[in-house]
């Protein structure tokens, strides 16, 4: 019986996702249908998508369960940074300007604003070829984290898990595209809300209540530097070790201001509304979602056992699985389709990029210089290049599962360093600022990539520095946070030395910002077109002349009633 019940919950969730695929693959039809929804997508789907995109199977299971180990009470600290810095000042600060700036170069990826914004093909394609490459780890991590509930809920192989999570994903992503991955982005991510909810609610009566929960958890101890005890650490406000928190911080919240998959949500928004709605939508779910994971997995020592190393036997990614175990099958049921849900919205979301990325901007720019595809085969080169991508990361992630050099936190701090340290500092200036050069970009790209790389050769080949703060940065976490602070420091400092010298050409993007005229952006983001400067000055011709002709014809209309 318990067997059938959660057997049912995937049938069902299975079902659903399929059916929403099929409803919208009359919408997928050419290039912005497939991509962008044709920007015209609401703004709770907006929100939810944006949410369930950062929040994944790597945050339960691998985050929460890693940083609740080392932090204590105080990871919670992670998920309100993912709150307030990664949701609600991403949507404030990139939101509006990128709906507007993204409409106005005609752009559907971050490399085609790139290209379009710094005027070089060649960003374009460097651009893809890096997010390409180091999506491939990040959804590796995904199946990952979720392949370990399911072994634990069903006893079913961890290969077999993979191949049906890929399969199911690709299914729906090939069919319907970024409408059908919206909606199903909606459908999982009230599941999330309720899931977690209910999760801690359990987690925490199995210790008899929350505060005797945290009772129990202050009386688990850590030692210091010096070698002294020191009890009561997992409970303290920051934590054993601040400095190492901040860190963390810093790359899961501000790192989504330079992912490719969390940006491009943005530039599906249907409407100015929209954007207000979506602000507030996706900082309450990811107070109640990313709080609530790392808030769960603060407590993960009281149920996994401490090996002599100082870490959980079985590894970081056995902390949170091990909480489950003692769940009823109900719950149990109900926590797998949580991390199902929140596995798969973000998989569609990185499929979906890294296709139509490739597409967009490496095979047709590349291959295709006589004659452009048409949209009927991009859509198709996108839909075959899901597939590959969704084939390659599984192969990766059954590979790495039976090697112990990354378990998920740090395949994901890979990928999301090497991303968010080459985009971050070029995509926010040059929403902001005119003078930024291409020369700034191509420095950025060298040093995300590179401090990302070295970091993971360091872990690869096991190499320790006596030097503090190497030693500190050899982390793939917080490598990650250098590369954007580089980044964010660097480039207006060379953009004073070598400032773009194409005056015309920027102030011409920069007028999509401009709002004394009648048809300004505010007005027009929901349109499929943005009105030349020609136009709606006329327009405002236009509308004057009507205006002083009411205004003349009004008297005469009263004197003639006399």
């Amino acid at each position: 019986m318990d067997m059938f019940i959660k057997i049912l919950f995937l049938v069902v969730f299975f079902a659903v996702m399929i059916g929403v695929g099929i409803y919208c693959r009359k919408q997928a039809t050419d290039v912005n249908g497939f991509v962008l929804g044709n920007r015209s997508v609401g703004p709770w789907l907006t929100a939810f998508a944006f949410g369930t995109s950062y929040f994944s199977a790597v945050i339960f299971v691998g985050y929460a369960g890693q940083f609740g180990w080392r932090f204590g009470l105080a990871s919670t600290w992670i998920g309100l940074g993912n709150a307030f810095i990664g949701s609600l000042l991403a949507w404030n600060i990139l939101g509006r300007r990128t709906r507007v700036m993204t409409q106005h170069l005609d752009s559907a990826t971050m490399p085609d604003f790139f290209a379009k914004r710094f005027d070089s093909k060649a960003l374009k394609i460097a651009a893809s070829v890096i997010i390409f490459i180091f999506l491939i780890p990040y959804t590796a991590s995904l199946y990952n984290g979720l392949s370990r509930l399911f072994e634990m809920a069903f006893g079913i192989p961890y290969t077999y898990c993979v191949i049906a999570m890929a399969l199911l994903t690709g299914v729906y992503v090939v069919l319907g595209g970024y409408m059908a991955t919206a909606i199903n982005d909606f459908i999982q991510g009230i599941i999330m809300l309720v899931g977690i909810v209910a999760v801690i609610a359990a987690v925490m009566q199995i210790n008899g209540g929350l505060t005797e929960t945290i009772a129990k958890l202050s009386q688990e101890s850590v030692k210091t530097a010096s070698g002294t005890e020191f009890q009561g650490a997992f409970t303290s406000f920051f934590g054993p070790d601040i400095f190492a928190l901040i860190g963390v911080v810093i790359l899961t919240s501000l790192g989504t201001w330079g992912l490719p998959q969390m940006v491009q949500k943005f530039y599906a928004i249907k409407s100015e509304k929209s954007i207000s709605t979506g602000t507030i939508v996706s900082t309450i779910f990811a107070i109640i979602v990313a709080g609530g994971c790392y808030f769960l997995g603060g407590f993960g020592r009281l149920f996994g056992e401490m090996g002599p190393d100082g870490k959980p036997v079985g590894g970081y990614d056995s902390v949170i699985p091990t909480m489950l175990e003692q769940l009823s099958p109900v719950l149990i049921g109900i926590v797998v389709i949580l991390v199902l849900s929140a596995s798969m919205s973000t998989l569609s979301s990185l499929v979906l990029t890294s296709s139509s990325v490739l597409t967009i901007d490496f095979i047709d720019p590349v291959f295709c210089k006589k004659k452009q595809m048409s949209e009927k085969r991009k859509v198709g080169w996108m839909r075959i290049f899901i597939v590959f991508f969704i084939a390659v990361s599984a192969i990766i992630a059954i590979v790495q599962a039976n090697s112990p050099i990354l378990f998920i936190s740090q395949m994901m701090g890979v990928s999301w360093g090497a991303l968010a340290g080459a985009f971050l500092a070029p995509f926010l200036y040059g929403l902001y600022m005119k003078r930024v050069p291409k020369a700034a970009v191509w420095i950025n790209f060298v040093i995300g990539i590179g401090i990302s790389l070295a970091s993971f050769i360091c872990n690869l080949t096991g190499v320790k520095f006596d030097n503090a703060v190497l030693e500190y940065f050899k982390s793939p976490i917080n490598a990650g946070m250098l590369a954007m602070v580089v980044g964010l420091v660097i480039t207006p400092i060379i953009t004073l030395i070598a400032p773009a010298k194409d005056k015309d050409r920027i102030e011409k993007i920069f007028s999509c910002y401009n709002k004394r005229v009648t048809a300004s952006s505010k007005e027009f983001i929901g349109d499929d077109e943005e009105p030349a400067p020609e136009q709606a000055s006329a327009a405002k011709t236009k509308t004057a002349v009507k205006t002083a002709a009411r205004t003349k014809s009004t008297p005469k209309k009263n004197k003639k009633r006399k």
